[in-house]
């Protein structure tokens, strides 16, 4: 009896054994689907970086500018006024400098005045109300004038007169009709003008097209200016752009849009001090790939990164020198 209880308890273990053995390679294949799930998605370059995958270098990298324009004066005229010094910080549409404007408002008041008046004639029906009344009366008298004349009372040329008078009321009533319609169509072309007249006063104010930083100030108070003179130099700063070379021969087709990029910009050093404190680095994306090889076997790349002001001051300036290491998306997968 007991060796019959023994041989069961052998049984279950072997049992237990087995069923373990073969559960150990699908908990494998299992984490192994897993980790190849986590690697297949997308990471950040710096992370792709850490990895030690392969990687290219784009050459001559160096910080620049997107938008860089000389503000421009829109008319003729006397600058009266300048609203910004050099290294002033502004907003799109902030007001920078005024081009003597004392004509331009007064002929903007006097255009106000116009189209005041041409309204108040196209609401005036007083003309028209005058004419359906004078119309009423003269219809009436004409009715009295022909039961008059069935009465051998009034002869027929005086009743034929005052047919006459009520026909031409009605004309009267089409006439007021008539010029209340000019009157309205004379109030548009006086809005119109208005219009005109404040965009005239619009143009002699010199405004910020975009938020940037004013590099410099060309135009100088009390100076005389003529259209399209520039009145001061305006940069973005707040997104800027890292553009560099690849060499067509060495990396073919390798460099597309979109593809992870690692942008290490050296703030207050240069290229071979690349582990100073002041390196700043980050992570972005391929945004241009040139369609043209220049005579070195090279086209052109760039990336934009955003910029951080740190009080006044902004932390990446154009002209820093700067490294772009891509990941291409083979390396990447």
């Amino acid at each position: 009896m007991k060796t019959l209880s023994t041989n069961n308890r052998t049984a279950s273990v072997a049992k237990l054994f087995s069923i373990a053995c073969m559960a150990i390679p699908l908990v494998g294949a299992a984490n192994l689907v897993a980790i190849a799930q986590e690697g297949n998605r997308a990471r950040p370059a710096t992370a792709v970086a850490s990895t030690g995958t392969k990687e290219l270098r784009a050459q001559n990298c160096m910080v620049k500018l997107i938008q860089n324009v000389r503000v421009p004066a829109e008319v003729e005229g006397r600058i009266t006024e300048l609203k910004i010094i050099e290294g002033a910080n502004v907003q799109p549409g902030d007001l920078l400098a005024v081009i003597d404007d004392k004509q331009a408002q007064l002929t903007l008041k006097f255009k106000q005045a116009e189209e005041r008046e041409a309204e108040l004639k196209a609401e005036d029906d007083v003309n028209y109300r005058d004419a359906l009344n004078s119309a009423k009366s003269a219809k009436a008298e004409a009715e009295a004038y022909k039961e008059l004349y069935k009465a051998s009372a009034t002869p027929y040329w005086e009743m034929e007169k005052k047919i006459l008078e009520a026909d031409r009321a009605e004309l009267r009533i089409e006439l007021a009709t008539s010029q209340q319609a000019i009157a309205k169509v004379v109030y548009i072309a006086k809005r119109t003008e208005r219009e005109l007249a404040e965009h005239e006063l619009t143009k002699r104010q010199v405004v910020a097209p975009f938020g940037g930083f004013v590099e410099s100030r060309i135009a100088q108070l009390g100076e005389w200016v003529q259209p399209g003179s520039p009145v001061l130099q305006l940069v973005q700063l707040d997104t800027l752009r890292i553009e560099g070379d690849i060499d067509a021969l060495k990396y073919p087709g390798q460099v597309t849009l979109g593809t992870p990029a690692l942008v290490s910009i050296f703030a207050n050093a240069n290229r071979t001090d690349k582990n100073a404190s002041s390196t700043i680095q980050l992570d972005a994306t391929i945004g241009f790939v040139s369609s043209e090889i220049d005579l070195n076997n090279r086209y052109r790349i760039w990336v934009e990164i955003k910029n951080e002001r740190r009080g006044d001051e902004w932390l990446i300036k154009p002209g820093m020198e700067a490294d772009v290491t891509i990941f291409p998306a083979e390396s990447v997968n």
